[in-house]
C-alpha cells in the first residue's frame, strides 16, 4: 500500500463519525416534529369536539324572545337600558349630584334605615366609625320639631346596640318615654316623684369602679359628695356658691360622714344650720352658711321634700343593659327635674366613668331643660369631654339648634359651654325644621344651600346626617313591635278614636 492510499484510509476513518451524528440529529429532529403534529392533531380534535358540544348545548337552550314572554311572564324582556350619556367636570357633577356619589359609612353597625339617594342600608355605629378613624367624637346631637320621629330614631339607635354588649343609661326623662322601652329590653325604669316610696340619697358612695384602691375611693367619694351638695344648692339657689359657703358645706358633709355609716341629706342640712362648737366656736359658720343650709333644707322639708331625706331605696345596677329615671312625674316643676337630674349624673357618674364599664349610650332627652342650670351643664360638658376615655356615646336630643342661643346671656360662660356640646359632637342628625330655623341651623352646622333647603321637605323619620364632613339623608325603618313600644302619640290616638264615627 502506498503513502496515497493510506492518507485516504485514514481520512475516512475519521469523517465516517460526523456524518453518523448528521444522520441521527436528522432522525431526531424528524421523530419530534412527528410528536408535535400528532400533539396537534389530538388537540385540534379535542377542540372541535368541545365546540360541537358546546355548539349542540346552546341549540339546545331556550331564551326569553326579544320582544318577551307574553301572559303574567310580561316586562321580563332582556332588552339593554339606554340612558343619554351627560359628560361635564367633576365640580359640576358634585354640585349638580351631591349625593350621588357617596360611597355610605359600609356595612359594620346598627341597621337605621335606608339611604334616599343611593337607595341602599344605612348603618351607624359610633365606637365602629370611631376605630375606622372617620370620626373623633362619638357624641351625637339629634334635633327636630314636634312629630318628625327623633324619639323613634333615639331608641331605635340604642336598643339595637344591645345586642352588640352595649348598655344604656337615660339619667333623665322628664316625659317618662324610656320607661316602658327600659323594662322591655330587660332593664329597669326608676320612677321619682311625691307619693311614692322611692327615696335617692345623693351622699350614697355609688358604684365603686374595679381597681381603685382605698384611699383613691375613699378621696373619690368624698369629693362627689362635696361636688353634688355644692350643685344641689347652687341649683336652688339659682347663683354661684361664695367660698365662704363652700367651706360651711365642706364643714358640715365632714363632720356627718365622720358621726354615720349611712349620711343623708337630713344630716348635712342640720350640721349646716348648726355646726358644732368645736368646729364653730364664734358661730360664724353658721351665719356665712345659713342662706346655703335653708336651700338645701328645701330639699328635705320643703316643696322638695320626700324624695331625698332618707336613705336610697333603689340600687343602681350597671350590668343592667337599660336604666332610666323617670321624672314625668315632677315635669310641671323645673327646681325639682334640676334637682333630680344632678342627683341621677352623681349617682350613675361612678358608672359611667369607670373604664372597664365597656361601651355605654348616655340619653339626655328634652335638653333644653337641662341646660338652662349650669350645675347641669357643667357635668353634661365634662362627660362630653370625657366620651372618648370612658367609652361613653353621649346623645343630647332638643327640638331646634335655637334652643342653644337661649342658654345663658350673649358672650357668657353657660353659652360657651352649650355651644362646646355641639361642636364635641361631630354626628349631627336634622329632623324636619321650620323655615324660620333655616338660617341660624345651616350657620351653626356650615350646610350647604341644597341641605338647607331639604329641612322643611323632609317627612317623618326622614333625617340629614352630618357626620363629620360627609352628608346623607335618611329613611329611618322601624320594625312594627318598635313602632307599637315607641309610640308617644296614645294619648291622642286614643282620644280621637272616641269622636269618630263608625262607616254604615
Amino acid at each position: 500500500m502506498n503513502r496515497d492510499d493510506s492518507e485516504r484510509l485514514h481520512t475516512s476513518v475519521l469523517v465516517a463519525p460526523a456524518s453518523e451524528k448528521r444522520r441521527l440529529r436528522k432522525e431526531r429532529r424528524k421523530a419530534a416534529q412527528q410528536v408535535q403534529a400528532q400533539k396537534r392533531a389530538t388537540e385540534k380534535k379535542a377542540a372541535v369536539a368541545k365546540f360541537e358540544a358546546e355548539k349542540a348545548e346552546r341549540r339546545a337552550t331556550t331564551y326569553l324572545p326579544k320582544a318577551g314572554e307574553a301572559g303574567p311572564a310580561m316586562l321580563r324582556s332582556p332588552g339593554r337600558f339606554k340612558v343619554p350619556r351627560h359628560q361635564d367636570t367633576s365640580a359640576t357633577l358634585a354640585g349638580a349630584y351631591p349625593f350621588l356619589a357617596e360611597g355610605g359609612l359600609g356595612s359594620d353597625g346598627v341597621f337605621v334605615g335606608q339611604d334616599l339617594y343611593s337607595g341602599g342600608s344605612f348603618v351607624y355605629d359610633p365606637w365602629v366609625l370611631y376605630s375606622r378613624g372617620l370620626i373623633t367624637a362619638p357624641n351625637v346631637v339629634l334635633a327636630g320639631i314636634v312629630g318628625s320621629g327623633k324619639s323613634s330614631l333615639a331608641k331605635s339607635l340604642y336598643t339595637r346596640s344591645l345586642p352588640f354588649g352595649r348598655r344604656v343609661y337615660v339619667p333623665g326623662d322628664p316625659k317618662g318615654e324610656h320607661t316602658a322601652v327600659a323594662e322591655a329590653v330587660g332593664g329597669r325604669a326608676i320612677v321619682l316623684g311625691h307619693g311614692l316610696s322611692t327615696r335617692l340619697n345623693p351622699l350614697d358612695e355609688g358604684y365603686r369602679p374595679a381597681g381603685l384602691s382605698d384611699e383613691t375611693w375613699i378621696s373619690t367619694v368624698a369629693s362627689r359628695r362635696r361636688d353634688l351638695i355644692g350643685a344641689l344648692a347652687e341649683t336652688v339657689l339659682d347663683r354661684p356658691l361664695t367660698p365662704l359657703e363652700h367651706t360651711a358645706i365642706d364643714t358640715a358633709l365632714t363632720e356627718t360622714v365622720a358621726e354615720n355609716d349611712v349620711p343623708i341629706l337630713p344630716m348635712v342640712v342640720d350640721r349646716v344650720l348648726n355646726p358644732s362648737r368645736t368646729s364653730d366656736p364664734e358661730h360664724r359658720l353658721a351665719e356665712d352658711g345659713r342662706l346655703v343650709g335653708y336651700a338645701l333644707r328645701r330639699l328635705v322639708a320643703g316643696d322638695l321634700a320626700g324624695l331625698f331625706d332618707g336613705p336610697s331605696t333603689v340600687t343602681f345596677d350597671p350590668s343592667l343593659p337599660m336604666i332610666s329615671l323617670d321624672l314625668s312625674r315632677v315635669a310641671e316643676n323645673s327646681t325639682l327635674i334640676s334637682v333630680l337630674m344632678t342627683c341621677s349624673s352623681a349617682w350613675m357618674e361612678s358608672a359611667l366613668l369607670d373604664p372597664n364599664g365597656g361601651q355605654r349610650w348616655c340619653i339626655y332627652d328634652e335638653a333644653w331643660r337641662l341646660m338652662q342650670h349650669p350645675a347641669l351643664l357643667r357635668r353634661m360638658d365634662a362627660h362630653w369631654r370625657l366620651a372618648r376615655a370612658y367609652g361613653i356615646a353621649n346623645m343630647l336630643i332638643f327640638h331646634k339648634l335655637t334652643d342653644l342661643e337661649n342658654v345663658g346671656d350673649q358672650g357668657s360662660a353657660m353659652r360657651s359651654l352649650a355651644n362646646s356640646l355641639l361642636a364635641n359632637a361631630e354626628t349631627r342628625i336634622i329632623y324636619r325644621q321650620e323655615t324660620d330655623q333655616l338660617g341660624v341651623t345651616a350657620n351653626a352646622l356650615g350646610l350647604t344651600g341644597t341641605e338647607q333647603k331639604l329641612l322643611p321637605g323632609l317627612g317623618v323619620g326622614q333625617g340629614l346626617w352630618r357626620i363629620k364632613d360627609r352628608s346623607f339623608v335618611c329613611q329611618h325603618q322601624l320594625h312594627p313591635a318598635e313602632l307599637e313600644l315607641f309610640d308617644t302619640t296614645g294619648r291622642m290616638t286614643d282620644e280621637t278614636r272616641k269622636f269618630t264615627i263608625p262607616e254604615g
